[in-house]
């Protein structure tokens, strides 16, 4: 291995000179990346442009590895720079899908793996094996969607709705009120009790399903953060608490902020609030707040946690699991309606029946929606806390701290804003005018590149 060569491209800075939509924020925000994937995604690159570098013949680059080929091709200075850098023009050569040039792209193939397996070890699969982030949960996509097996349950529920009645007419002539009440309470509460537990473990074999070196274990505090909360404004607290924290954001009497040291910054997203602030001077946080949260840096962690979320529920185990569930409530629903169109026959007050059929309706809607949401903000929080923070002794990292304790963490100056901001968060934009982000255009899309 040419190790010079490789320090020299694994130093090279594809963020160099830092910008709000630089090379990596557009990576992640545009694929829906995490962080850590990104990064690790940046770093494959690296490595295939080193391997294309020594080789004497063609290689060819996993899909991952092309989208950040595809983008460091957008950033042309840096490209040209990095070519440079590794002495050589790797030509983007797109594939016509003739039958001389699929035999060259295997050979292709075969030879960087090759030279891969020699100069670096084994390829991670996620980056080389996959054709998008998603792929190592190892979830396929669900034949219907979800609003689909609402609407086919709805249509069941009406078609079985007249022989239920004349099946349970005579059982129902037998008990009377408030017998059955009692017993439909009873039965609907120890449905949803027993329900909620077998959604608990079926989720958790679901999350488990994915590849062990899958993005989902390696996410980052504030990425399982959002999960938990479905709120950014969480997200972007944590990252301000550090600065003032660090005394690089002051908190004035009147509860107005402004930086104290722009020179302490740790990390991008740190920089980013320091780079708003020292342009806005004093400011009021919910003005600040408003505009951080327009920034690309920080609303691709809501992104892609949304795609996340959206990707788990329309897959098939999520499928198979939401329909159990739906079945189980559209039963209970039958129960009761069927009891409602006995008493109306036979001229008994139905109006007890009746109301409690439209609370196990309304809370049947509830249980589905939280289903929906429960992988993210329950199932993935614990297994971060009970299992993947301590096996990797991160648990007592400060970076952790404030997704674990939670608020009681900040700063004893910084939660009157915290706690004023949540209060008044509809009128946040009103201490201050609240400034879009541009966040560059997005080119058309390019040849393939000679990958299979």
């Amino acid at each position: 291995m040419n190790e010079i060569l490789w320090n020299k491209i694994l130093a090279f800075d594809f963020d160099f000179p830092p910008s709000e939509y630089g090379f990596s924020t557009r990576l992640k925000m545009e694929n829906k990346w995490t962080q850590a994937f990104a990064e690790k995604a940046i770093l494959e690159y690296k490595k295939f442009m080193y391997l294309a570098a020594i080789a004497e013949g063609m290689v060819s680059p996993s899909e991952i590895i092309d989208v950040v080929w595809h983008q460091h091709l957008i950033f042309s200075k840096s490209y040209q720079e990095f070519a440079e850098l590794i002495g050589k023009q790797v030509q983007h050569l797109p594939s016509t899908h003739n039958r001389e040039e699929r035999e060259r792209f295997k050979q292709a193939k075969e030879r960087t793996a090759r030279l891969y397996t020699a100069n670096f070890g084994t390829q991670p699969p996620d980056i080389w094996n996959c054709s998008e982030m998603f792929d190592s949960l190892r979830l396929p996509k669900a034949k219907f969607k979800i609003r689909s097996v609402i609407l086919m349950g709805i249509g069941l529920l009406v078609l079985l709705a007249i022989p239920f009645f004349y099946l349970l007419q005579p059982v129902y002539a037998s008990i009377q009120n408030p017998y059955f009440l009692l017993g439909f309470g009873l039965t609907c509460i120890v449905c949803f009790f027993l329900l909620d537990f077998y959604n608990r473990k079926k989720l958790r074999q679901i999350i488990e399903l994915a590849d062990k070196n899958s993005f989902l274990f390696d996410l980052s505090p504030n990425e399982v953060l959002y999960l938990r909360t479905q709120n950014l404004k969480d997200v972007i607290n944590g990252y301000m608490n550090e600065l003032v924290k660090k005394e690089i954001i002051k908190i004035n009497s009147d509860y107005t902020i402004e930086l104290a040291d722009l020179n302490k910054t740790e990390n991008s997203h740190q920089l980013q609030i320091t780079s708003l602030l020292s342009n806005l001077g004093r400011v009021y946080y919910p003005s600040l707040l408003q505009q951080l949260l327009n920034k690309p840096l920080f609303s691709h962690i809501s992104g892609t946690m949304d795609a996340f979320r959206k990707y788990l529920i329309k897959s098939k185990k999520f499928g198979s699991l939401f329909s159990i569930n739906l079945a189980l409530i559209l039963i209970l629903i039958l129960v009761g309606l069927t009891r409602v169109l006995t008493g109306l026959e036979a001229g008994r007050p139905v109006f007890l029946i009746i109301l409690a059929t439209f609370l196990v309706i309304a809370v049947g809607a509830l249980f589905l929606n939280r289903l929906t949401n429960q992988a993210s903000f329950h199932i993935i929080p614990i297994l971060y806390v009970e299992e993947i923070l301590p096996s990797r002794n991160l648990s007592k990292e400060s970076d952790w701290a404030y997704f674990i304790i939670g608020p009681s963490v900040l700063v004893s100056s910084f939660i009157p804003i915290v706690e004023y901001t949540n209060k008044n968060s509809s009128d946040g934009a009103g201490c201050g005018s609240s400034c879009g982000s541009s966040c560059g255009s997005s080119c058309g899309g390019c040849g393939g590149c000679g990958g299979d």
